[in-house]
């Protein structure tokens, strides 16, 4: 009788001994929680992340703040995380010009081991759009003129090396043509670039969708392995010979030494977030569709297209030279 009321009083000062850690645990988190935004506000990226949060908030029962941090190619958030503690109320996107950072420039940090990767998300439906106006009415048009006025054909960007700087590169090194790329911070002020005639043309998502059902902009191309819906006119790069798609997958990560259950605990919850009915229709208005990952996954898929990249930098010729 003895033995067994020692062995009751030793559990129940076990128990009383858990019970504060679990309910720190239960409680996590204990103060809003950030999602980095590498683009601007306004824009598709920004617009269906905000959805994401506002799901994500209601699961954690805290508040998700999207915070935006536009520019630097979208790599300042995943920078941002460098300096941030890893309890898990910090989150950024992580677009794929984060894996590009080490063979363009010097930095003192490894994008595949120095973040704690969450999960993979979506990815974004590229094209090439034009003035509704414009001389070029089909990709023939613009490559002739290409062809014919080196360097003058101007293009916007959401960027220096993100996705369609680096695809329109790409082309341009397929065509023998020469183009003049003019980065900008996102989406939103891309467009406000080529509707107010500073552009000839434009590479980006397919956030430029209400402007060309307006008939504003016209379509010349997109970038993945079918015909979009939307756009049934608009041929693909492969259709057009150039055997190239892009689709630029992105997701989340926290900073370096999260632990396991936190990232666990956080992907639970945005992978549950981003399936819902809200932001799987926010997405679609982009023609963008879920491409999950999990943690171990999207770790993989960050080695993989990390080597990638190195090649498109390389043969672009755009690695740092020191």
């Amino acid at each position: 009788m003895q033995r067994r009321s020692l062995l009751r009083a030793l559990a129940g000062s076990a128990a009383l001994a858990a019970a504060p850690s679990l309910r720190a645990q239960a409680a996590w988190p204990t103060q809003p929680v950030k999602l980095l935004v590498a683009f601007p506000a306004g824009g598709p990226t920004d617009l269906t992340m905000r959805v994401l949060a506002q799901n994500a908030g209601k699961l954690l029962d805290q508040t998700v703040i999207v915070e935006n941090k536009p520019g630097a190619g979208g790599t300042l958030p995943a920078q941002q995380l460098l300096q941030t503690r890893p309890d898990g109320h910090t989150v950024a996107q992580i677009p794929l010009g984060v894996f590009r950072l080490p063979y363009t420039q010097k930095i003192n940090w490894n994008p595949i081991t120095d973040l704690s990767y969450i999960i993979g998300i979506t990815g974004y439906a590229f094209g090439v759009v034009v003035p509704a106006d414009s001389p070029f009415k089909t990709w023939a048009d613009f490559v002739a003129y290409a062809k014919a006025n080196p360097g003058k054909l101007s293009y916007g960007s959401t960027g220096v090396l993100t996705s369609p700087h680096l695809t329109m590169e790409e082309i341009a090194l397929k065509l023998g043509v020469t183009l003049n790329h003019i980065p900008y911070k996102g989406s939103a002020d891309l467009m406000q670039g080529i509707l107010s005639g500073q552009l000839m043309a434009a590479a980006d998502s397919t956030g430029f969708a209400p402007h060309v059902a307006s008939g504003k902009l016209r379509v010349l191309n997109t970038w993945g392995e079918e015909r979009l819906a939307k756009f049934p006119d608009a041929p693909t790069l492969k259709e057009l010979g150039l055997g190239l798609v892009q689709a630029s997958p992105y997701g989340l990560a926290g900073p370096k030494g999260m632990a396991p259950a936190r990232v666990q605990r956080l992907h639970d919850v945005f992978k549950q977030a981003m399936e819902m009915p809200n932001h799987v229709e926010a997405l679609a208005k982009f023609d963008q569709a879920l491409m999950y990952m999990g943690p171990a996954a999207y770790a993989k898929f960050a080695a993989e297209i990390s080597a990638r990249e190195k090649a498109v930098i390389d043969r672009l010729g755009l690695a740092k030279t020191s």
